[in-house]
């Protein structure tokens, strides 16, 4: 991979004659867009990075936690850019395409889901300033990288189903299948090849976020500015991992913290990490009960062209809708905007309301099963939801 971060001196010329020709002639001086990075054949200008940084301000602002100036989002930003850009790069030597048809079902999924027809969603988006073509082209890149990922995914996996049973029976297999922990992490990058000097640096900048974060710091935020994993700019979240799956000193550790704490700096292969515990659930072997609620629900989203009270709106007319007689499945497969039950009418099977966000928890703990609830709201957007069901399982060694 060829990554460069400066434009050619060369070029410059040619850029500007091409402006010069197309008559692109102010009488005041314009200032030029530019290349931030050039991945083998392709290049990234600094306005996509500039657009892309806005974006992950947003997306900050919604959850609530500080946000950061661009000029610390940028580095994390670029090196997602970059990514896509390889990604992207990979699917096109691999010959995935979206075609047309498929690029159009999706920008009406899109439109519906915002309670407006295709035309309507043009018209939004140029009162926003925002070019429909841009649009169709950042969805169709984003449908191109999501089967590039689900491609590397399914050529890795290959495992048949009495691996599985024997893997369950094993120690190995008994172990994963222990307590489990919600964690978030920072991690402090230091090369193979780091002189002692860098490690030490790294070490006193770690030592210095784990005590901004002990004083009460903004763990997200700090994530998104300093981290060098890859969910960086999602607060660095990396969902539900197994006691087994972490190195013994964090397994042992995170069993007896509290959830909210953070671990002091460790050494890895990769550098110092940092972990908060988000949530946990399971046990060391116990035999235990746990309830688990079987709901639905129709999530929707607030976004560029659909203000929070425009969404709270959809999903009150939503609601309003199925108490009038409508088919839930129905909506939820129209409407819905959380991809991994949309399609399945809503439905989250059976769930552990410990696994679930405090908003969610609270709202499905009160409501009566076979009833609905009123449209409420958490850090993911404005929800409806049903309980289907109630019951106590015996959860030892799940």
């Amino acid at each position: 991979m060829n990554v460069k971060t400066k434009l050619s001196d060369c070029l410059r010329p040619l850029m500007l004659g091409a402006l010069l020709l197309s008559g692109a002639v102010h009488a005041a001086v314009q200032p030029l867009d530019s290349v931030v990075a050039i991945v083998d054949n392709d290049v990234i200008m600094k306005s996509q990075m500039d657009q892309r940084v806005r974006e992950v301000q947003q997306t900050i602002a919604k959850r609530g936690s500080g946000v950061p100036p661009a000029a610390d989002l940028q580095p994390q930003v670029l090196d997602r850019l970059i990514l896509e850009n390889l990604q992207l790069q990979m699917g096109e030597r691999s010959g995935i395409r979206v075609s047309d048809d498929e690029l159009n079902q999706a920008i009406g999924t899109i439109a519906q889901r915002n309670n407006m027809s295709v035309d309507q969603f043009r018209a939004a988006l140029a009162h926003d300033g925002l070019s429909y073509n841009d649009a169709r082209e950042q969805v169709r890149r984003e449908m191109i990288i999501s089967r590039v990922r689900q491609r590397r995914v399914a050529e890795r996996i290959q495992v048949s189903e009495q691996e599985v049973k024997n893997f369950l029976a094993s120690d190995q297999g008994k172990a994963q299948l222990s307590e489990e922990f919600h964690l978030a992490n920072i991690l402090i990058a230091t090369p193979d090849s780091a002189s002692s000097d860098a490690i030490q640096a790294a070490a006193v900048k770690a030592k210095s976020i784990y005590d901004q974060l002990k004083k009460g710091a903004d763990f997200a935020k700090i994530a998104a500015t300093t981290s060098s994993s890859e969910n960086a700019l999602e607060g660095g979240d990396m969902g539900w991992r197994k006691a087994a799956q972490l190195p013994p000193p964090f397994g042992d550790m995170l069993s007896s913290m509290p959830i909210g704490d953070v671990t002091p700096p460790a050494r890895t292969p990769g550098g110092f990490i940092i972990l908060k515990l988000l949530e946990k659930r399971g046990g060391q072997g116990q035999a235990q009960m746990r309830d688990e609620v079987h709901v639905r629900h129709i999530l929707i989203k607030p976004s560029e062209i659909r203000s929070e009270e425009a969404t709270k709106l959809l999903a009150q007319k939503i609601y309003e809708r199925i108490e009038n007689g409508e088919d839930f499945a129905t909506l939820a497969k129209s409407f819905s905007e959380d991809p991994g039950s949309a399609l399945n009418g809503g439905d989250l099977n059976w769930v552990d309301p410990n696994s679930l966000v405090p908003e969610f928890r609270d709202v499905m703990s009160s409501t009566p099963q076979g009833e609905l609830s009123k449209p409420f709201k958490t850090a993911y957007g404005w929800h409806v939801l049903e309980v289907l069901g109630r019951r106590a399982t015996d959860a030892t060694g799940q």
